[in-house]
C-alpha cells in the first residue's frame, strides 16, 4: 500500500512541477494540465483505495457546510492578500502571476473544469487517499501534517512563494477539516470546488 502511495506522491511532483515550474510551464496548457493529472491521480486514488466515495454523503447540511467554508476561504484569502500586499512588495506580482494563467481562456470552461473535475479530484486524492491512507498506516495527526506539509511542496516548484503559502493554507483548512471530521468528506469536497471558482472565476481577489 505504501508503495503505490510513494508511487502517485512522485507522480504528483513531476506533474505539479511541470505545470508551475517557470522553465516548463510556457510550453503546456496549464487548465488541460491541471485537469489531466488531477483526474488521473483521482482515478490511481480510485483504483488502490475504490472505497473512498463510501465517506460521500450528499446531505443539505453538508452542501451547506460546504459552501460556508468555501465562503470561509475566500474570506481568510481576501485578507490574506491585503496583509501580504501590504508587507512585501513582491506578493501582489505574484498574485497577478497566478491570475495570468486565465487570460485567453473561458470562464466558463474554466468554471465547469474546476467545479466538476479539478476540485474533486484533488480532494478525491489528497484527503480521500493521501490523507486517509497515512491517517490509518500512521496516526490521523501524522496523516495531516505530513500531507499537508506535501500538498504545499509541490506546488513549490512554481517558485512563487504567494502560490506556495495559499496551498498551504488551504490545505491546513481542508485536512484539518478532515482530520477531525472525515465524515464531511462531502462538504470538504464540495469547498474545495467551490473556492477554486470563487477566488479564480466569480470572485477574484
Amino acid at each position: 500500500m505504501m508503495k503505490r502511495l510513494v508511487f502517485t506522491i512522485v507522480l504528483a511532483f513531476v506533474l505539479w512541477t511541470i505545470m508551475f515550474r517557470p522553465w516548463t510551464a510556457p510550453h503546456v496548457n496549464f487548465w488541460w494540465m491541471m485537469t489531466a493529472s488531477a483526474c488521473t491521480l483521482s482515478l490511481f486514488a480510485t483504483w488502490f483505495r475504490p472505497d473512498w466515495w463510501k465517506q460521500l454523503k450528499w446531505t443539505p447540511t453538508n452542501i451547506v457546510l460546504g459552501v460556508l467554508i468555501a465562503v470561509a476561504l475566500w474570506c481568510t484569502f481576501w485578507i490574506g492578500d491585503k496583509v501580504s500586499a501590504w508587507m512585501f512588495d513582491f506578493a501582489r506580482p505574484q498574485v497577478d502571476t497566478i491570475y495570468g494563467m486565465k487570460e485567453g481562456e473561458s470562464p466558463w470552461l474554466l468554471t465547469a473544469l474546476m467545479l466538476f473535475l479539478i476540485g474533486p479530484a484533488e480532494e478525491i486524492f489528497w484527503r480521500g487517499y493521501v490523507q486517509r491512507t497515512l491517517s490509518e498506516r500512521w496516526s490521523p495527526n501524522a496523516g495531516f501534517l505530513v500531507t499537508t506539509a506535501i500538498y504545499a511542496l509541490v506546488h513549490a516548484g512554481s517558485c512563487n512563494f504567494m502560490l506556495t503559502m495559499a496551498a498551504l493554507v488551504a490545505g491546513v483548512a481542508w485536512g484539518a477539516l478532515y482530520r477531525f471530521y472525515p465524515q464531511r468528506f462531502s462538504a470538504i469536497l464540495l469547498s474545495h470546488a467551490l473556492w477554486d471558482v470563487a477566488v479564480f472565476i466569480w470572485f477574484p481577489i
